[in-house]
């Protein structure tokens, strides 16, 4: 009997590249199929059916996004194309060839109102257009596919690609004083975990046909911290001798607005999958000392 084939999108970004690591671990069970924008083109309805049909996956995980976040306030077309457009056309073939589709969302679809962490059933309120591509997504996903799994997360990270870690780290060693933003709170999440815990559900799914799961989940690692306090972790852990200060937002604009507060509560990705969740600051030594 053939294997049960598992095709990813955004095989360039950080949890594409993290979920490469782990074919060879699952190859025994799974076939992999991994696509970027010249095998797989977002922008075009037609291709994305007829790739789906042709190769007619068990299991299908979305981690392309247009995730410039301020770019996105002037290419709002292009961050709902691919954002939007392409994850419901996802969705509905998918839910016809009865293909399971892992959809990753975000942090973003939130305004940072509430102070205690979010569940997956909160209300969104998105403050900028990529937020808001991303919360439409989400809502058309799951009108259009009763079984999809979207998984929100925060803060990725990872050895490969551009993040936050590696920035700090660049300028870190090029500069001796960085400032860093410290009224924003949230979750940071090392790539590496995020993939380890989508093969571990979807392992799990594969097992048990008939499991019960909700449309929603959060997943970051354990903590909540500022940018600032990130920084500095970072710094300590690099042992670099660049002096990092806290600033407040008001003090460092961006063209689009960020949430103040976007932690996110994890417990039912836990309860439903067995999913280990990592402390952040653990995560991000392995990382660092990956790099």
């Amino acid at each position: 009997m053939p294997k049960p084939l598992i095709i990813i999108t955004g095989k360039d970004g950080q949890l594409g590249f993290e979920l490469q690591q782990l074919q060879q671990q699952f190859s025994s069970e799974f076939d992999f199929l991994f696509t970027n924008r010249n095998d797989l083109d977002l922008m075009d309805a037609a291709s994305i059916e007829a790739f789906i049909r042709q190769h007619q996956p068990k299991y299908f995980i979305n981690c392309a996004a247009y995730t410039a976040v301020d770019k996105a306030e002037t290419e709002n077309d292009i961050a709902f194309a691919i954002n939007e457009n392409a994850p419901v056309i996802i969705a509905k073939v998918c839910n016809e060839i009865n293909c399971q589709f892992i959809h990753i969302s975000t942090d973003y679809v939130f305004d940072g109102e509430k102070k205690s962490p979010y569940l997956p059933t909160d209300a969104i309120n998105p403050l900028n257009v990529y937020g808001a591509s991303k919360a439409a997504g989400e809502r058309l996903v799951v009108e259009n596919n009763d079984k999809a799994i979207i998984i929100r997360t925060s803060w990725v990270y990872s050895s490969h690609g551009k993040n936050f870690v590696k920035t700090m780290l660049k300028l870190m060693n090029e500069r001796d004083e960085i400032n860093v933003v410290d009224d924003q709170i949230g979750c940071p999440t090392y790539a590496a975990d995020l993939a380890s815990a989508i093969i571990q559900m979807i392992v799990k799914l594969n097992n048990d046909s008939l499991l019960n799961h909700s449309n929603i989940y959060h997943y970051s690692n354990t903590g909540n911290i500022s940018w600032f306090q990130f920084a500095q972790a970072i710094q300590a852990i690099a042992k670099l001798n660049c002096v990092v200060k806290p600033i407040a937002s008001a003090s460092y604009l961006t063209p689009a607005k960020r949430s103040s507060y976007s932690v996110m509560d994890t417990s039912d990705i836990v309860k439903d999958f067995g999913v280990e969740i990592k402390e952040w600051r653990n995560s991000l030594e392995l990382m660092i000392q990956n790099l």
